[in-house]
């Protein structure tokens, strides 16, 4: 603390001449270096080589590593409130889920709670798979919040990557990827500090990537099992992309296609991995039925049929809405259609879109480590260093079809970036200068860089509210954990929290309101709920819902206040209603 306040006392915010903001930083990264290379190799490394042998003590370290970096960060940085139209969309399905049902029945008047990628007609039902919900809905049920299963999966994926690492490398350079894991997708990231989603199908290509050097080697069931466990939860995820983790697996397996006694060898394993997957499909086509109607009709697609949303893969039509759009949605609406541009797909266009669509992958590395990928590149010798970079790039261009870009979209490959890491680490320490093992140091210091930066942040935010702390924000690395936090929607339910019985909030959209700010989201059982959020459609409309629910006092929304203004309702004309 003494240490905090002796820099705070020397950073002047105002004047340019003092002890700055980038002095601190530099002296502070300075500091750990030197630290990091006194103690590393005669405390710590031994110790370290020790540890990485025990594979099931490595993968529950890591995993508790990142929970609880993340819980020490509670007091300033509380559990993340869902802000985002997708967010609320999942956190539907695991309700739904926690109903034991796949699929909710329509409200007789469902028009009140039209809103983003929930369909009201067959069903009430989100349009997202089953994947992320299943795993919020197991947080939310065993230990009461939806975000426990955030944290749940993220500590899943960062044990799950050293343990895919064990079957690509050695104990000791799985260890460190397993530390690197935590540091880049751990605390900060916007994976564990949102409802999105991206640590489960990054969880389910660990089990994938790791099984099959395994499988190659052994043949053991075992790992055909987690074979068809991987594949199977990334399709409950992440469908489209699971077509490319499909083809990646087949590609892994070529040069084996061709001896006779390796595709005996492989028969039953390849059995069980398909029954697997088999039972996901199952389970994917029975919410199918249960939530449109049709065991072939994704919810997606439906969405795409009714409301013109998502939108469509570039090569594809963009998709008309079927059905009368609310002001809020119609703009969407306009907005998913912008992405794909006004003319039809060409070569060019796709390439262009990569191309700018690289500076992305930024997401999956820490920055020095873009010091080794040359590294890795030119020292690929095997067949299968070539297939991680064949993988790489078959869902760079898989993805490429989507008009929008997000991370999660090829969340299952992060592992495989984390070994290109790794393997480019290793070879990094092998290169030797006039007979002296440069790259050893060289690597070292890669790696202290890579912690040394994750410790200062990390640092920053366990003093939130410090001065100094404030000043240096604006360089900062991570900018997911609650950077964008919804206070105006916190304050909302803090208000609602005080109100005694069961609510009816009718929100009213002022004509400036900002589309995507939408607030009209209900639980899976609306009747059910304490709090029924509705739309403002005018006194006499709204008046059908009043009656329909009597016991609920009634209240007004105005979210594009300054602050939001809550309000008893009082029935009256239409005014500033529903106002794009």
């Amino acid at each position: 603390m003494f240490l905090f306040d002796l820099f705070q006392s020397f950073l002047p915010l105002h004047n340019p001449l003092g002890f700055g903001a980038s002095d601190f930083i530099e002296l502070t990264l300075a500091g750990m270096l030197v630290l990091a290379t006194l103690f590393w190799r005669p405390c710590i490394q031994p110790y370290a080589l020790r540890l990485a042998e025990r594979t099931g003590w490595c993968m529950l370290l890591l995993a508790l590593l990142a929970v609880a970096l993340r819980l020490a960060l509670i007091p300033h940085h509380p559990i993340p409130t869902p802000d985002i139209y997708d967010e609320f969309s999942h956190l539907l399905v695991a309700d739904t889920l926690r109903h034991f049902r796949l699929a909710n029945p329509p409200h007789p008047l469902h028009q009140f709670f039209e809103t983003f990628f929930v369909l009201q007609e067959p069903t009430y039902s989100s349009i997202y798979p089953l994947g992320q919900g299943l795993i919020l809905a197991l947080g939310w049920t065993v230990f009461g919040h939806p975000w426990a299963g955030v944290v749940v999966a993220i500590a899943a994926f960062c044990s799950l990557c050293y343990w895919m690492l064990r079957a690509w490398t050695t104990p000791g350079w799985a260890l460190l990827g397993g530390v690197l894991t935590v540091i880049e997708f751990g605390p900060l990231n916007q994976w564990m500090n949102s409802y999105w989603g991206g640590a489960v199908p990054a969880a389910a290509g660990c089990l994938v990537f790791g099984a099959l050097p395994r499988l190659r080697e052994n043949g053991r069931l075992r790992d055909a099992a987690w074979l068809g466990l991987g594949l199977g939860f990334h399709l409950l995820t992440r469908q489209y992309e699971s077509i490319f983790l499909f083809l990646s697996v087949v590609l892994f397996f070529l040069p084996d296609l061709r001896q006779r006694s390796s595709l005996l060898r492989l028969a039953r394993p390849a059995a069980v991995a398909l029954s697997i997957v088999l039972l996901a499909l199952a389970v994917t086509l029975v919410q199918n039925k249960r939530v449109t109607g049709s065991w072939t009709t994704l919810p997606e697609v439906l969405s795409q049929y009714q409301y013109g949303v998502p939108a469509a893969l570039t090569f594809l039509p963009d998709p008309i809405p079927h059905r009368e759009l609310t002001p809020q949605q119609a703009l969407g609406y306009k907005m998913q259609r912008g992405f794909g541009g006004s003319h039809s797909e060409t070569l060019s266009s796709f390439l262009l879109r990569l191309e700018y669509r690289v500076r992305f992958y930024r997401f999956f590395f820490v920055a020095p480590l873009y010091l080794v990928l040359p590294v890795f590149l030119v020292t690929i010798r095997e067949f299968r260093l070539v297939w991680v970079v064949l993988t790489l790039l078959l869902f760079a261009l898989g993805v490429n079809f989507f008009p929008l870009f997000g991370f999660h979209y090829i969340a299952a490959v992060a592992s495989l970036f984390v070994l290109i890491s790794v393997i480019g680490l290793d070879r990094l320490s092998r290169f030797t200068i006039r007979g002296r093992s440069g790259g050893r140091q060289a690597a070292t210091l890669i790696v202290f860089l890579c912690v040394s930066q994750f410790v200062f942040w990390y640092a920053l935010h366990v003093f939130e509210t410090r001065d100094f702390s404030m000043a240096l924000r604006q360089y900062e690395t991570w900018d997911a954990i609650n950077h964008g936090f919804p206070d105006r929607r916190i304050a909302v339910n803090h208000q609602l929290a005080q109100l005694p019985g069961r609510l009816l909030v009718f929100v009213r959209y002022w004509p400036q309101h900002i589309f995507q700010e939408e607030w009209v989201y209900n639980a899976a059982d609306i009747d059910g709920s304490r709090i029924v959020w509705a739309r403002d459609l005018g006194a006499d409309e709204n008046e059908k819902l009043r009656r329909y629910y009597p016991d609920r006092s009634t209240w007004l929304l105005e979210p594009d206040a300054r602050p939001p203004k809550l309000s008893p309702y009082q029935p009256g004309p239409l005014t500033n209603v529903e106002g794009p």
